[in-house]
């Protein structure tokens, strides 16, 4: 038998002993409580005191006392945010919250936004007792329900009490209507279609005076404006009423006690800028109205402290993502090269990511801070040298490539080794890219394999000699250049495979000596056969090094004057590696010398120009366009998607797998276009000797169709989906050659704030039909319109019966994870007939 008592002040609990003795065992107070948790020594000893009080806690409630419910409560609250688990007081929480004292009340919603969850169904159980709560006239009670429900309601307590939060954004008190207000901003997050109940207000409480009110405001319109299109068009008419709240702000100020280091309640001026982007962007009447207040705003701020810093910065977003007037844009780049002055590391590096996103649309003003941007390299802050690297390689051109490849070049010296991969591999597509001769590209491309060869792009090697075979010029000079980096270091990989190959190939105009354009040196051939072998036995040498060195060997052997018995004797011992390719190759070597040596010079002579450019095919690229868009709207995956679908064929009456598995993709560029178009055709044999893929490609659908630029139907478009800024449209396309292939192209767009990320859609159709699900281009949407994600469906329908399609959507947005189940009944006729 247990009971409690009061004495003294304290509470005390009764357990029962089996020989009747009975001991009492006080309650900590919560003051108690958190000291003795704090003095105690171990792990252990805390433990032991909170199960220690959880059973004195539990022992209270079972017995209902209502005068030291509250306290227990509070008691627990502190356990549970030490980490321990303290769910038994959820439906305490609940009657405390239906007490009609204040203590308990406060006690109560605290606790109901610690304990309770969407996730749980107890949070339901409190919908009625906030209702009344809001109805009631007493304003620290209100103000404990809006809070609550703004911290932990879900949809369906959101469409349950949006009328009475609807009310209380009209109560006289600003106390009320400020938490009012940040309820609906929760609101509309959760359910975006109750938008509509709180537009009214919203225009009445633009005119407030109150600094938290305003601020929620301006905050609620901002989630409005980015989940409702038509909240949207509505406010772009109140422009001129921001615009004058802001400059109002910014000329005589707000309020003294909202200043921050000079600056006029820089929090409210961020939100204003942040509304007026949202309102601005792709409205021109809207951007011309807020040009002016925007220079005005981008020329008086104080920027010596951070709030001012703030200010301009949203400022400067605000610019860049309006149609604002030239002379603003180029304002506004200045004063984020004016941040790269700044002592403050953050500053710095928000300017950088800034002029990283503007470098594309703004080139020239961003080129004029080039020389900042270059100081920001030698900046010891990873993060910072990291975005400096990223800006001064989005920032060479033709123009400017010798002087930016040298400073680059300079860093890769010296910069970080999680750095050298991305710092090399800009300088080498920079350089193929802009290069102004062949002789600058090779020596770029020799100073970048010297000091950071294994950091290159696997394709290093294969450009490199493609370069030099293609320029017959510069064999002498490549040959002797990459020779003398060899003798210095053979410990960079791609630099050895190089030079090996460009020794073997153009070796005879080694030993001339009779290159104009290097420092005169005689080598002889003893020195060469030398050098390869210390290549060979190496032991930082791989395998594809050392077959580079060992060819390279045997093509020597036609081009020295001297005895071939080394070579020879060196092939023979590699018969025996036991590297099977080297091996492999050891053996055929032999074999060449041994059974084939009168054909040893025919198959070891020099390899034949290689042009890089090759425009051949340029006038079939244009004539195909329409086939390309196809290819880049849809990318051929790079694994099977049907194991995702499994669980969608009970979406429709299909309960049997008609989703088919798509078969492995044929490794010829041909396969890969007959399977993406389902043409029932082979290349020619003509196609067949096309040597670059992407021109291939183009080449092949002008050849198997008669007229590509027909190989699309023209079918309207279908917008199937739209959430909170995400929108999802379907593209059809028929093939003629076979008339009951369907492709549908899914694209998904984002205009809302916030990106998407692991966007998954999933497709299910009726038995009849039979569906391949290809992977998607991307599994991140991009906020305010960025590149839009794209995926292929492929619907086969031979018995022309009309379309019926269901889609799944899961996605992450605003950091909730969303899943959506919809049928699309309404596809045009001609996606079936």
């Amino acid at each position: 038998m247990r009971s409690g008592i009061s004495w003294g002040g304290e509470e005390w609990t009764e357990f029962g002993e089996p020989r009747g003795e009975r001991m009492v065992i006080p309650s900590l107070k919560l003051q108690d409580l958190i000291e003795e948790i704090r003095g105690a020594k171990t792990q252990a000893q805390e433990r032991e005191v909170i199960q220690k009080e959880c059973a004195h806690i539990r022992a209270s409630f079972r017995d209902g006392d209502p005068l030291h419910r509250h306290r227990q409560l509070a008691k627990l609250l502190y356990v549970h945010m030490l980490g321990y688990p303290a769910h038994f007081g959820q439906m305490e929480c609940l009657k405390l919250i239906a007490s009609p004292r204040f203590t308990d009340k406060r006690v109560g919603y605290l606790g109901a936004m610690l304990l309770l969850d969407e996730r749980q169904d107890a949070h339901l159980l409190i919908t009625n007792s906030i209702k009344n709560d809001l109805s009631q006239g007493m304003q620290a009670v209100q103000g404990l329900a809006l809070c609550t429900l703004s911290t932990m309601g879900s949809a369906e307590m959101c469409r349950d009490l949006a009328t009475e939060v609807e009310k209380l954004l009209r109560e006289p008190s600003p106390y009320v209507r400020k938490k009012a207000v940040l309820t609906a901003v929760h609101m509309i997050r959760k359910v975006p279609e109750l938008s509509d109940i709180f537009l009214p207000p919203c225009a009445k409480l633009l005119h407030e005076r109150h600094h938290g009110v305003l601020l929620g405001t301006i905050t609620l319109i901002m989630e409005l404006c980015e989940r409702s299109p038509a909240a949207l068009k509505h406010f772009q008419k109140v422009v001129p009423q921001l615009v004058q709240i802001l400059r109002t702000l910014v000329t005589t100020g707000y309020s003294t006690e909202h200043s921050i280091s000079g600056v006029s309640d820089p929090f409210l001026q961020v939100q204003l800028l942040r509304l007026l982007r949202i309102l601005g962007r792709n409205h021109e009447e809207s951007s011309e109205s807020m040009n002016d207040l925007l220079a005005q705003v981008a020329t008086n701020t104080d920027t010596s402290r951070n709030a001012g810093s703030a200010v301009l910065f949203e400022t400067v977003l605000t610019i860049m993502d309006i149609r604002s007037a030239a002379g603003l844009r180029v304002l506004a780049v200045n004063i984020l090269g004016r941040f790269l002055l700044n002592s403050d590391k953050n500053i710095r590096y928000v300017a950088l990511t800034s002029l990283l996103r503007l470098v594309q649309s703004d080139h020239s003003a961003v080129q004029r801070h080039r020389p900042t941007v270059v100081e920001c390299l030698r900046e010891p802050d990873a993060s910072l040298s990291r975005r400096a690297l990223e800006l001064s390689l989005a920032l060479v051109n033709s123009s400017n490539v010798r002087a930016m490849t040298q400073e680059l070049q300079g860093f890769l010296e010296s910069c970080p080794h999680d750095l050298r991969a991305d710092c090399a591999s800009g300088i080498l597509l920079a350089a193929e890219r802009f290069a102004p001769t062949k002789r600058w590209h090779i020596d770029t491309i020799l100073r970048v394999l010297t000091t950071a060869g294994s950091h290159v792009r696997d394709d290093a090697v294969a450009n490199l000699t493609q370069l030099i075979g293609g320029a017959q010029e510069l064999h002498a000079y490549s040959v002797r250049r990459l020779y003398s980096a060899l003798a210095q270091d053979i410990s960079q990989q791609p630099l050895v495979q190089v030079a090996a190959w460009c020794i073997g190939e153009y070796g005879d105009l080694l030993l001339e000596g009779s290159c104009e354009e290097t420092e005169p040196f005689q080598v002889e051939e003893e020195e060469v056969l030398a050098l390869l072998e210390r290549v060979l036995q190496s032991h930082m040498s791989l395998p594809a090094t050392r077959g580079y060195a060992l060819t390279a060997l045997m093509k020597l052997s036609t081009r020295l004057r001297g005895d071939n018995n080394r070579i020879r004797q060196v092939v023979s011992i590699y018969g025996s590696c036991l590297d099977v390719e080297l091996q492999q190759r050891a053996v055929e070597y032999n074999t060449l010398f041994r059974k084939y040596d009168h054909m040893r010079a025919a198959v070891l002579e020099k390899m034949p120009l290689v042009e890089r450019g090759v425009s051949q095919f340029e006038e079939e690229a244009k004539e195909s366009k329409e086939v390309t868009r196809l290819l880049e709207a849809a990318p051929v995956p790079t694994e099977p998607q049907a194991s995702k679908l499994l669980d969608l064929l009970d979406l429709l009456d299909s309960p049997s797998g008609h989703v088919q598995q798509r078969p492995p993709p044929d490794p010829s560029p041909e396969g890969t276009l007959i399977h993406l178009l389902d043409l029932p055709c082979a290349p020619s044999a003509a196609d067949r000797k096309l040597q670059q893929g992407p021109h291939l490609l183009v080449h092949f659908v002008t050849s198997v169709s008669g007229s590509a630029l027909h190989l699309m139907a023209p079918i309207p478009n279908l917008k199937v989906f739209e959430r909170e800024g995400l929108q999802l449209i379907l593209s059809f396309a028929r093939p003629p050659g076979t008339p009951a292939l369907l492709l549908i192209t899914v694209t998904a767009t984002n205009i809302s704030e916030g990106d998407v990320t692991h966007f998954i859609c999933q497709a299910a159709v009726p038995k009849s039909f039979q569906l391949q699900l290809q992977a998607p281009s991307g599994d991140t949407v991009p906020a305010q319109g960025g590149p839009p994600v794209t995926q292929l469906l492929r619907i086969l329908n031979p018995n022309k019966a009309p379309l019926r399609l269901k889609l799944r959507l899961t996605y992450n947005h605003f950091g909730h994870s969303v899943q959506e189940i919809f049928e699309v009944n309404n596809l045009p006729e001609e996606t079936w007939q």
